[in-house]
């Protein structure tokens, strides 16, 4: 049977990435190719779903995505990922990495050799304003609506602008597999945020960036933009992040509160580096203000949310095992750099932590 493969993949603009798509033809007989039968998944539809290892390879022009130059064009997209695209009769998803044409990892590839160690947990809290000519959904054409107070989970028409559009998201992530958690309008008008949980650095990225394909897909058909700035409305009201909840084996199991402090410590050292890749314009959100700790400052605090990491109270109650929030990044970050940044602290930390209590 002929079946819809929707390629999917990062482009070289800084200093965000975009997403691209392109859409190729492929002959799928699921009773061939018997070595890949046992790795196929069942999608929530009852079709079986490709393996990324049995797809092929696909170039693209990377002079038009800034990947590459007129004179040596040529980009490979590699697939990692496959999930049901349930809008499109007999379609998938191809999440893919790039690679140049001698098939080395590009440099805008920041996917490739990130750690798949899946006893390290991460969920990402996506925030994004809806945009409508320029202006967040519910925001009059002059001026503003009454003050932030009422948006934040709110119910009813005064209180919310877009659900139908958050509720159609919400429902083609699940029917694809990507693991969605939860939803929830946010501090401001328009504003709204999701949640998407992994185990592993490239598990809980991936999901995301298919999230993110997905929203703005489903947006193109309302009008609607999805703004990822994380300071969208200037004035009294609230930013847009990408907090960062992540745990370890160790974290989960054993705890502690000095664990947990050396922790807090080591990403304080490295503060002035990690939070460069932590999105665009973040001093605009990180002031101080609004549930924020300003971009020139780190700290770490219970149940603070005005601070840099969040120290769970549960995590506290639960004799300190559990997680942290990260609660620095960006609404536009990449979460395969986020990710990327806390695996390696945590990493270091436990080390040094195990040859201490060895």
């Amino acid at each position: 049977m002929k079946i819809k493969l929707e390629y999917v993949w990062l482009d070289g603009y800084i200093p965000e990435p975009n997403i691209r798509s392109k859409t190729k033809i492929w002959d799928f007989d699921p009773l061939t190719s018997p070595k890949y039968q046992p790795q196929r998944k069942m999608s929530i539809d009852g079709k079986l779903i490709p393996v990324p290892n049995e797809l092929p390879d696909w170039s693209f022009d990377g002079s038009s995505t800034k990947q590459a130059k007129g004179n040596n064009s040529d980009c490979i997209l590699s697939p990692v990922k496959v999930v049901r695209d349930p809008q499109r009769l007999d379609a998938f998803l191809v999440l893919c990495e790039v690679y140049d044409s001698k098939g080395k990892a590009h440099p805008t590839n920041n996917r490739e050799g990130l750690s798949k160690d899946e006893q390290y947990w991460f969920g990402f809290e996506q925030e994004y304003v809806l945009l409508k000519n320029g202006k967040p959904l519910g925001f009059p054409v002059d001026g503003h609506p009454e003050p932030q107070g009422r948006y934040y989970c709110g119910v009813g028409f005064e209180s919310v602008e877009g659900r139908d559009i958050v509720e159609e998201h919400l429902q083609v992530c699940l029917e694809s597999g990507l693991n969605i958690t939860g939803v929830n309008a946010e501090v401001m008008l328009g504003q709204w945020e999701y949640q998407i949980f992994g185990r592993g650095c490239t598990n809980a990225s991936d999901d995301l960036w298919l999230s993110r394909y997905f929203l703005n897909r489903i947006t193109e058909k309302y009008g609607v933009k999805v703004e990822l700035h994380p300071k969208p409305v200037d004035g009294d009201w609230n930013g847009s992040g990408m907090h960062c909840n992540f745990s370890s084996d160790l974290m989960r199991e054993t705890g502690g509160e000095e664990l947990f402090n050396t922790i807090c410590d080591e990403l304080g050292k490295k503060h002035n580096e990690d939070i460069m890749v932590y999105g665009s314009d973040n001093e605009y959100r990180l002031t101080g203000l609004h549930e924020t700790q300003s971009m020139d400052k780190f700290t770490y605090g219970v149940s603070d949310r005005g601070a840099s990491i969040r120290i769970p109270i549960h995590t506290v109650e639960n004799n300190w095992k559990g997680y942290l929030e990260d609660r620095r990044p960006a609404s536009n970050s990449d979460p395969y750099q986020v990710a990327s940044k806390i695996f390696k602290t945590i990493e270091k930390v436990e080390k040094e932590f195990r040859t201490i209590t060895a």
